[in-house]
């Protein structure tokens, strides 16, 4: 059993050990954490690394916490339609936008009530553009430990300290190549080729 977290269009760290694992498990009995890659993904734009980040709404239990399945988006803020012009304004001119907007649109453009309900449905999106089977198996209670445990993988505050390969970023000769980004720069820039690029990728769970 490899774990997961189910983010927003993960990184491709995130679907490096997705594309490589047989028995992957999405953790759904966590609590929520703030400044996680649960509500944000990092894309590259003319200013170099750019944060998207999804609003929700802060509702805890008696504890003092939240469970990740059950995060409410805040929709009172029209951040789908934010978000979706940021990713036309930076990838308009890479390769392979126009060959997956209509894939991804439709994103933005549906409402979501539930954080993970959003999530999945990236996650879902991305699949079908690469052609990979999609995780339909969920955790029953929380795991605390595991050993293919990739759960530290959404701590956006976490460097992933592996080697990823460079492939040409639209704005590369401004800011010089970006690493383990949200998995939309590589599908964006290398296209069909994404899935080969996932697979020169090693990472080590042991350094959760």
């Amino acid at each position: 059993m490899t774990i997961l977290h189910p983010a927003y269009f993960p990184n491709v760290a995130f679907f490096s050990i997705y594309g490589k694992a047989k028995d992957v498990v999405f953790e759904l009995q966590d609590n929520y954490q703030k400044q996680t890659y649960r509500n944000r993904a990092h894309i590259c734009n003319d200013r170099g690394k750019h944060l998207l980040s999804i609003p929700i709404v802060h509702t805890k239990g008696a504890d003092g916490r939240q469970l990740y399945k059950e995060v409410k988006l805040d929709n009172s803020y029209p951040w789908q339609r934010q978000h979706w012009r940021t990713l036309e304004t930076a990838y308009r001119t890479s390769p392979f936008f126009e060959f997956y907007e209509d894939e991804i649109r439709p994103l933005y453009e549906e409402k979501f009530e539930l954080l993970i309900d959003f999530n999945l449905a990236s996650i879902e999106i991305i699949c079908d553009c690469l052609q990979m089977d999609l995780v339909k198996n969920f955790t029953e209670e929380y795991v605390f430990e595991h050993r293919k445990d990739f759960r530290y993988l959404v701590n956006a505050k976490k460097e992933v300290p592996y080697d990823f390969p460079e492939y040409v970023q639209v704005f590369g000769d401004r800011h010089g190549f970006i690493p383990n980004l949200s998995i939309l720069d590589v599908l964006f820039n290398l296209g069909p080729n994404t899935l080969e690029y996932l697979r020169n990728i090693e990472i080590d769970g042991s350094n959760a």
